[in-house]
């Protein structure tokens, strides 16, 4: 097994246990954990991807310039998510009242 088909193998099946759990669970904060799993293992697929698409240059500049803008946007939208389930948590601890 080659490095690329490794860390094919490896984002894929974190990309299917994120999903799985995304869609099998109820708990709000889980449920941002598990995307963020699941994203991790897409973002692996694509630095797999960018490495076995690179000609004798090395690997494809395009899909790591990509990866990184994925790991910023996965951290924006992770604080931003956990800011929900706080505010939308503790609505429901104090009855809906302010």
């Amino acid at each position: 097994m080659t490095r690329e088909e490794l860390f094919l193998a490896v984002g894929a099946g974190l990309a299917v246990l994120g999903a799985a759990r995304l869609l099998l669970t109820r708990d709000l904060l889980t449920r941002v954990l598990a995307l963020n799993v699941a994203s991790g293992g897409v973002l692996m697929i694509l630095v797999a991807l960018a490495l076995r698409g690179g000609g004798p240059d090395g690997p494809d500049p395009v899909l790591h310039a990509l990866v990184l803008t994925g790991i910023v946007i996965t951290v924006s939208v992770t604080g931003f998510a956990i800011g929900l389930v706080r505010r939308i948590e503790g609505d429901l601890t104090e009855g809906g009242r302010r």
